[in-house]
């Protein structure tokens, strides 16, 4: 396994304590002396970013002169804002936090290859299945939430006897959404990833910048994709029947 500098750095510091943890869990790491991967170093440097972010935010906050952080803020929230109520309905605003939180990590993930001796996390298949695990988990847990045991009822059909043909579809529907949400982001992720690197080889000056430009649109797309898709899991799952 390459390492990234920033990989190489938490191994140095913290691969040994890392490696004992997973033994003690019976869990055998393919590279002992280097068990923190390139993925999960990269999470760290998004999360990292986004406190830093969030805390530059807050320091900053002002109702009568608001810097050009806080309009970012307000511009991002906003726009998940009116798509969680346009798609998820007026009842969306528990929601729209985990959806900016969602959003923030998707994309900053994305557009974090395009700095140098960086990599996107979410072109490896575990970062997008985690985002998707917890979607998934979340909208269930919001579901149940909000309709009670009545939001199996979801699962069942409109009418009773046709409970026993539409419970195995529904569960295999649903379990489906997490490979869409998983292949989707890891595949057109990776793919711009491969496209980029193949074309700094091979021509390192003025063409791969156009390259960079596709990479960033690429990564905004799918990361409007995958959000907008929540919205649309959680509409489903904490709607009332009438």
């Amino acid at each position: 396994m390459e390492q990234l500098w920033f990989t190489a750095l938490l191994n140095r510091l913290f691969g040994g304590p890392v490696t004992s943890l997973l033994l003690a869990l019976g869990i055998h790491p393919h590279h002992p002396v280097a068990p923190i991967s390139n993925s999960f170093a990269m999470e760290v440097v998004v999360m990292l970013l986004l406190i830093t972010f969030f805390i530059a935010v807050r320091l900053r906050l002002s109702v009568d002169q608001p810097g050009g952080l806080q309009h970012t803020m307000e511009g991002i929230e906003g726009f998940i804002g009116n798509m969680g109520e346009e798609i998820i309905g007026h009842h969306y605003r528990p929601y729209q936090p985990y959806l900016v939180a969602l959003g923030l990590f998707i994309l900053t993930s994305n557009l974090i290859g395009i700095i140098p001796s960086f990599e996107s996390p979410t072109a490896v298949p575990v970062v997008p299945l985690g985002c998707a695990l917890l979607t998934w988990f979340y909208y269930h847990f919001q579901g149940l939430r909000s309709n009670g045991f009545g939001y199996f009822k979801h699962f069942m059909g409109p009418v009773w006897w046709l409970a026993p043909l539409m419970l195995p579809i529904e569960i295999f529907s649903h379990t489906a959404r997490l490979l869409s949400l998983t292949v989707r982001l890891f595949a057109n992720m990776f793919a711009g990833e491969m496209v980029t690197l193949v074309f700094f080889s091979l021509v390192p000056i003025g063409v791969p910048i156009i390259f960079e430009g596709l990479h960033i649109g690429v990564s905004l797309i799918q990361t409007y994709i995958f959000v907008i898709l929540a919205c649309v899991y959680l509409g489903e799952a904490t709607a009332h029947e009438h």
